[in-house]
């Protein structure tokens, strides 16, 4: 790729729909300031994305939440596509999901109302060109640190060749049902639990609110028996299952708070948390349990693959 960036020619954006940010890999070691990590709700979908367009694993992509966008080119690229079925359209044409192309000068790509999935993630071959804040490119709002896209905008991209078309291996493309599964590796606190609690947690089915977003899904079922109103706060780790004191578990994601005080039962597998990031309000989840070792070694495997960390 080209290193040139005196050119401020990209992707124009014409409506950037009901909340699109900008996300890379996300931000560490500003937890000690409060400052949560963001990045990609899918981390799979967004490391597939700049694996089409050769990009590195921390290159920015765009994350649309719901849909309803649609951008212009401003000079030829290459784009990419990956996550919740947008039933994307260039310039009318349906194009697929999953894949890189090519769009000319001029051209319109349109994302509709997802079919299925929550979030989809666009990419610009070298990574949408934006400045990063305290070493990460990705949108937090609750930190002001980012940005949230707005119409009007240009993303703006380095100037490079464009090439064929490239496809994720079907084997590889998710899909995202209404009922999912989440393992969980359980906490120093899941002992301060009740087996009763315990037993009722993993054998119950939950379903997505619509209060949850990018801090954490809420989730309502079974009524889960907290051992205590609340604990000395202590950092909260990525995928962490905290129970407040109704009894309904919430699972703390990218924008989580840094600190946090009510007991947690255990963590989701980082490997599973993609499911997470596409679930709509409504989508049943349960729990199973995962061993620590087990989870590492998918974890090392999916890190290998993509060596996005």
């Amino acid at each position: 790729m080209s290193e040139d960036t005196s050119n401020a020619e990209g992707l124009r954006v014409i409506k950037a729909g009901v909340h699109s940010t900008i996300q890379d890999l996300g931000r560490y070691g500003y937890a000690g300031h409060g400052l949560s990590q963001g990045g990609p709700m899918d981390l799979q979908a967004h490391c597939w994305v700049n694996r089409l367009l050769d990009n590195a694993p921390n290159d920015a992509t765009l994350e649309i939440a719901i849909g309803m966008a649609s951008f212009r080119a401003e000079c030829d690229m290459m784009l990419a596509i990956a996550g919740a079925d947008m039933q994307a359209e260039l310039d009318g044409v349906v194009i697929g999901n999953w894949r890189s192309f090519v769009i000319k000068r001029g051209q319109l790509l349109k994302l509709h109302p997802a079919r299925n999935g929550f979030r989809t993630y666009l990419g610009i071959k070298g990574g949408v060109q934006t400045k990063p804040m305290m070493g990460s490119c990705s949108a937090v709002v609750r930190n002001g640190l980012g940005n949230v896209i707005s119409d009007g905008e240009m993303l703006p991209a380095l100037r490079h060749s464009t090439r064929a078309d490239a496809h994720v291996p079907p084997r590889y493309v998710p899909d995202y049902p209404d009922t999912i599964k989440l393992r969980v590796i359980a906490s120093y606190q899941a002992s301060d639990f009740s087996t009763k609690a315990l037993r009722d947690f993993y054998q119950a089915d939950y379903k997505v609110t619509a209060q949850s977003d990018r801090m954490g899904v809420r989730l309502m079922g079974n009524q889960i028996d907290a051992p205590s109103d609340g604990i000395i706060s202590e950092g909260i780790a990525l995928g962490s299952i905290q129970v407040p004191s109704e009894g309904q578990p919430i699972v703390l994601l990218n924008d989580r708070q840094t600190l946090g005080g009510y007991p947690k039962l255990g963590v989701v597998a980082r490997i599973d948390l993609p499911k997470l990031g596409q679930a709509t309000p409504g989508t049943m989840v349960s729990f199973s349990p995962i061993t620590l070792s087990q989870a590492q070694q998918e974890w090392r495997q999916f890190c290998d693959y993509f060596s996005a960390l």
